[in-house]
This record gives C-alpha cells, sequence and structure tokens, in this order.
C-alpha cells in the first residue's frame, strides 16, 4: 500500500533511531554474546534422564546358571530389577564364582558387575612309580581316589585322597617301596705307618660292593669320612659308606683306617743350652738341633735324628763354658773366635778413674745375667800406651790386641766411648756417653735377634727378675 511501511522497512529504521548498546556479558552466567544480530541467547543444558524407582524391570532380570541371586530393592521383595536393587550372588556346592559377589541395577539400566559359576575340579593325581590308582568320580569335587602297589611293593602314606571345595586333593602323595634294603660291602680295615718327617700318611682303598635286592637300582652311596687317597692323621679313623635304593631303603657298611707314627724317646735339652727340631721332634725322620746359651758353645755332635728304629743317631753333646784364646796374635784372630756365637761390647776409657767408665761398668756389673741370656761378652780397653790394659772377663789382652782393637773398631783411647758389635763382627751401635743396661737390651732384643733367640727370649723373660 502506497504510504505504509513494510515490516523490514520499520525494522531498519528502529535499529536507525535505537542508540547502540554493546551487550554485557557476564563470564560463567551460560549466556554469550550473537555479534552478527547483537543480541543474546540462552545456553540449552542437557537434561538427565528422569529416574523412576517405580519402574520394576529398570534392569533386565538376573539369571546365574549353577547359582542363585539374593536381591533386596527400595521398592520391597517382589521388585528384583528395579532402579537400586542390590543382588548378592553364590554358586551351588561344587560350583566356584568368578566375578563380582554383589552388584546393583544403575541409573544406565546395566548392572554393575558380571559374575559366573565354573565347575570345580581338581588337577589329574600324577601316576605313582610300582603303583596305580582308581577314581569314583574322575577329578570333580567329591571323588574319592585309592591307591594300590604292584606286587613286592609297600604302600607308604595315605591309602585315598579325596578332591575337596578348594580344588586341591586331600592328603599326600604316596610311595610304593620295597621293604628290603639294598646289600652293601665295605674293603677291609687297614694299617698304615707315617711317612718320614710326617705324622700323616696317605691312604687308598677300593668303593665298596653295592646292589638292590628289588629293581637293581641304587640312587646314591653317601660317604662319612675323609675320600680315599686322603692324609688321616696318627689315631683311629673310621669310614662308612651308606647305600639308598629308588624306595629310599638304606643300608650301611665300616671299616677302620688306623694310622701310626713310630716315636723316639723325648730328649731332654743340654744343661745350659736348648733344642730346635723339626715335624714334632719325636717322630721318625726328624732332627733335632743341639744349641748352647751365650758364654757356651757346644761339644759334640750338633744334631741328632729319629732313625725307624724308634732310636736316635748319635749320642747327645754337652755345652761347656766358652773358652776364649787371649794367646793369639792379632785381633782378627781374637774376634773370630766369637763369629755367628757372641755379641760383643767393647768399652775403651782413657783411664780407669773415668767417671763415664766407672758409672757404665757399675752398670753392667749388675746386668751380667741380662747380658748372658742376649749372649753379650763385655770387652775392656782402659789407659793409654804405654800403661794400656786390656781384658775378656778375667783374662788380659797384650799391648798390641789392645792398640789393633781400637784401631780396627775406630775407638780412641782419649775419652769415653764403646760400640756394640753383632754376631757376624758388623758395628752395630756406637755411644759416647754411658748408657742403662736396658736400653742396650731393648736395642738388641728389637733389632739383633734372630726368630730362635726370640722365642728363646720369650720363655726365659723372667728368668733375671
Amino acid at each position: 500500500m502506497a504510504g505504509q511501511l513494510t515490516q523490514r522497512e520499520v525494522l531498519s529504521l528502529l535499529l536507525f533511531l535505537t542508540p547502540a548498546v554493546t551487550p554485557t556479558w557476564y563470564a560463567g552466567s551460560g549466556y554469550y554474546p550473537d555479534e552478527s544480530y547483537n543480541e543474546v541467547y540462552a545456553e540449552e543444558v542437557p537434561r538427565a534422564p528422569a529416574l523412576d524407582y517405580r519402574v520394576p524391570r529398570w534392569c533386565y532380570t538376573l539369571n546365574i546358571q549353577d547359582g542363585e541371586a539374593t536381591c533386596y530393592s527400595p521398592r520391597g521383595g517382589n521388585y528384583h530389577s528395579s532402579l537400586g536393587t542390590r543382588c548378592e550372588l553364590s554358586c551351588d556346592r561344587g560350583f566356584r564364582l568368578i566375578g563380582r559377589r554383589s552388584v546393583q541395577c544403575l541409573p544406565s539400566r546395566r548392572w554393575s558387575g558380571t559374575a559366573y559359576c565354573r565347575q570345580m575340579r581338581c588337577h589329574a593325581l600324577p601316576f605313582i612309580t610300582s603303583g596305580t590308582y582308581t577314581c569314583t568320580n574322575g577329578v570333580l569335587l567329591d571323588s574319592r581316589c585309592d591307591y594300590s602297589c604292584s606286587s613286592g611293593y609297600h604302600l607308604e602314606g595315605d591309602r585315598s585322597r579325596i578332591c575337596m571345595e578348594d580344588g586341591r586333593w586331600s592328603g599326600g602323595e604316596p610311595v610304593c617301596v620295597d621293604i628290603d634294603p639294598p646289600k652293601i660291602r665295605c674293603p677291609h680295615s687297614r694299617e698304615k705307618m707315617a711317612e718320614p718327617e710326617k705324622l700323616t700318611a696317605r691312604v687308598y682303598w677300593d668303593p665298596p660292593l653295592v646292589k638292590d635286592s628289588a629293581d637293581g637300582t641304587i640312587t646314591r652311596v653317601t660317604l662319612r669320612g675323609p675320600e680315599p687317597g686322603s692324609h688321616f692323621p696318627e689315631g683311629e679313623h673310621v669310614i662308612r659308606y651308606t647305600a639308598y635304593d629308588r624306595a629310599y631303603n638304606r643300608a650301611s657298611c665300616k671299616f677302620i683306617v688306623k694310622v701310626q707314627v713310630r716315636r723316639c724317646p723325648t730328649l731332654k735339652p743340654p744343661q745350659h743350652g736348648y733344642l730346635t727340631c723339626t715335624s714334632a721332634g719325636d717322630n721318625y725322620g726328624a732332627t733335632c738341633e743341639y744349641h748352647c746359651d751365650g758364654g757356651y758353645e757346644r761339644q759334640g755332635t750338633p744334631s741328632r735324628v729319629c732313625q725307624s728304629s724308634r732310636q736316635w743317631s748319635g749320642s747327645p753333646p754337652i755345652c761347656a763354658p766358652m773358652k776364649i784364646n787371649v794367646n793369639v796374635n792379632s785381633a782378627a784372630g781374637l774376634l773370630d773366635q766369637f763369629y755367628e756365637k757372641q755379641r760383643l761390647l767393647i768399652i775403651s776409657a782413657p783411664d780407669p778413674s773415668n767417671r763415664y767408665y766407672k758409672m757404665q761398668i757399675s752398670m753392667l756389673q749388675q746386668s751380667t745375667c741380662g747380658l748372658d741370656l742376649r749372649h753379650v761378652t763385655l770387652i775392656e780397653l782402659v789407659g793409654q800406651p804405654p800403661q794400656e790394659v786390656g781384658r775378656i772377663r778375667e783374662q788380659q789382652l797384650s799391648a798390641n790386641i789392645i792398640e789393633e782393637l781400637r784401631q780396627f773398631q775406630r775407638l780412641t783411647p782419649s775419652y769415653f766411648n764403646m760400640v756394640l758389635i753383632d754376631k757376624q763382627g758388623i758395628d752395630r751401635e756406637r755411644y759416647m756417653e754411658p748408657v742403662t743396661p736396658e736400653e742396650i737390651f731393648t736395642f738388641i732384643d728389637d733389632y739383633l735377634l734372630s726368630n730362635q733367640e726370640l722365642i728363646q727370649r720369650r720363655e726365659q723373660r723372667d728368668m733375671c727378675e
């Protein structure tokens, strides 16, 4: 119609006349702006399905084969599959439940879990050696299996076993055994002498003869005692063998190995001396060597051997006081008498009244026992030419020997000095002032004693106290 506006023209006019307003958007409100039309729309929230506890079959009806479902519904006893129903599942005897024991009808019209009943079985029983068994119902529940043995064997263990609800057989697996033990025969007993310088003997023998009286099978043979070819110490030794057959029967035998050691009478150490022996010291082949204490020297055979006749070779030597020959032509001839026998402590002083000399001699005279235990001989060189005096124990030295000793050992007659010489004639320590005997003894014990002397020192530790 002329003069009238269409609907689209009216809408355009309103938009032109209306001021532009920016729509407000509130975060999280559920509303969002539509930019194309400058308008807003409500967001649609999906609706949850309506839950109806009154529907009698909301879930499908439970039916468990070889079992039972006991259900509890919010609507009462006649509603077994309505929404919220809880069912307890169980199986008949002889069946085992696999899955959930309790399920519930969910809003999704499904049960919360699944389960089924599986028939219970025991594992197949293994066959037993030399026997068999028969069962009433195979491997099913309550089936009973009775065992029996072949002729000549005896059943040991459970005669019957029953398949139980836990899938296991009652009792344990029996065995069929023969009642006759195997036959075993050991070697004869034997006697052997120990070898020279040894306290043992190596002994050999053949293995025992073994035979089984049933099926002829010997499972193992054990040895209680040393193996053949072992070294046996002195005395009697019982060797025992035990044989086992397949049925666990056993039989034993034994024999004796006797080892003897030829022994000589026990030797006594010489007076003022001691013995060192090999092996046990009195057995066949042992060697004993004689040694003398300090100040003594051996006279006679140095060692003796225990012979197969149980007697010692030779005759015992003696330890006699050491004889020192001072009538020699040189100091070397004097010192050679002490080589490998004695240590020397040589003191040189200008005169007998020297204070250091008197002090040192006084201390040493009170420790003669300790000097003897350590094989130390004292030599004094006192005075200056032509009034010098030298002595070893009670024997006097010539002026020539005194002069040579001082020159050889680099000792001056002008003041007190002292030198300690070992058994090999080597200068080991020098002193320019008096020292206590304990200092000298400590040095000797720590540095100069041989292994054998150390042993003797331990045995004679309190001898001088």
